[in-house]
């Protein structure tokens, strides 16, 4: 048996354990602070430690999912790999840089593996994107535009919103840390990113001491040329992908999940659809069930580490170019 140690028991956290049981796993440690607000009904049974290091020295788990508030992930990973276990890192990495070194190092000593939790990478409709992006279907990217918008009260109605991870900069908060998965994934589709400049602000009136809106200019190395809009506000909720080539267009939409595929010679746009019984956790399943092929040596990485200090690297360029923008009155602490 594996033994996997979950930290932080938020709605993330729950659902990586639910989804770790439906797989058939059963020795899962908790280690928690206690102040979730969700019900405690779906942990009963289950032993819990309250420090890292009792749990990694009672424990010993195989494997590590760190799914506490941004700004406390390093605290629970460096140790976690200092100790062999594997991680899966919910994104982002961090709410800083710093201390990302000293986290390679661990990893690298260790011969830990990582998986970091970009859970879209497993959304049909994107993988669909990539295989015509490689298969050349609409030549050579010239631009991709990300939209994605929704408003942040809707998130947790449970809780006051004020209170999550998402709206507070002492627990790694802002738009653009929080929504930071199209750095990712425009990675992955169109390669490295050369210059990162943006502008951002809080701009609605929900009270925050982040950003909750942000454009970002992204420039690959490849030449295309990108934007991604970011925002905590916006209702109906939309997270949307467009991709023009020279010889034709891509578009993804996370509302119904299809890809569309317009090439001259077709006239018209091919819809590719989800299979059935597709819905938003199946991206979570999906993930969780390589990260266990990951732990027993069965698979690589399919979002490495590397690819997670990339996608942290470029949200903090974005947030250190905001800076220089009117719009962003409080910058964040730490993100040098």
């Amino acid at each position: 048996m594996t033994r996997f140690l979950i930290a932080g028991l938020g709605s993330v956290g729950r659902r990586h354990l639910r989804n770790l049981q439906a797989l058939g796993e059963r020795d899962i440690v908790l280690l928690r602070t206690g102040k979730s607000t969700l019900p405690e009904q779906e942990l009963a049974g289950l032993p819990v430690e309250r420090e890292i290091s009792a749990a990694l020295l009672r424990g010993k788990p195989d494997a590590v999912i760190i799914a506490n508030p941004t700004s406390l992930h390093l605290d629970i990973a460096i140790p976690a790999a200092r100790a062999g276990c594997h991680l899966l890192i919910e994104k982002p990495l961090s709410h800083s840089m710093q201390r990302v070194d000293e986290l390679l190092e661990a990893v690298r000593q260790a011969g830990s593996r990582v998986l970091v939790g970009f859970q879209f990478r497993y959304h049909p409709g994107l993988k669909e994107v990539k295989r015509l992006l490689d298969a050349g279907a609409i030549g050579q990217p010239v631009y991709a535009g990300v939209h994605w918008g929704e408003y942040l009260p809707d998130w947790h109605p449970w809780e006051d919103f004020h209170s999550s991870y998402a709206a507070r900069a002492d627990l790694g908060g802002g738009v653009i840390l929080t929504h930071c998965h199209p750095f990712d994934y425009l990675r992955w589709l169109l390669g490295e990113v050369s210059h990162v400049s943006a502008a951002a602000g809080a701009l609605g009136d929900l009270g925050l001491d982040v950003e909750d809106t942000a454009q970002i200019t992204l420039a690959f190395s490849s030449g295309a040329l990108g934007s991604v809009h970011l925002d905590y506000l916006q209702r109906p909720a939309s997270h949307r992908l467009e991709i023009v080539g020279r010889g034709g267009t891509i578009r993804w939409d996370n509302t119904d999940g299809t890809a569309r595929w317009w090439a001259p010679d077709l006239g018209a746009w091919k819809v590719i659809t989800p299979p059935d019984g597709f819905e938003r956790n199946s991206m979570f399943v999906d993930e969780m069930r390589h990260f266990i092929d990951v732990v027993r040596g069965e698979a690589q990485p399919m979002v490495t580490l590397d690819d997670g200090v990339k996608a942290l690297e470029i949200a903090h360029q974005a947030l250190t170019s905001a800076r220089g923008s009117l719009a962003l009155k409080t910058p964040h602490g730490g993100n040098e």
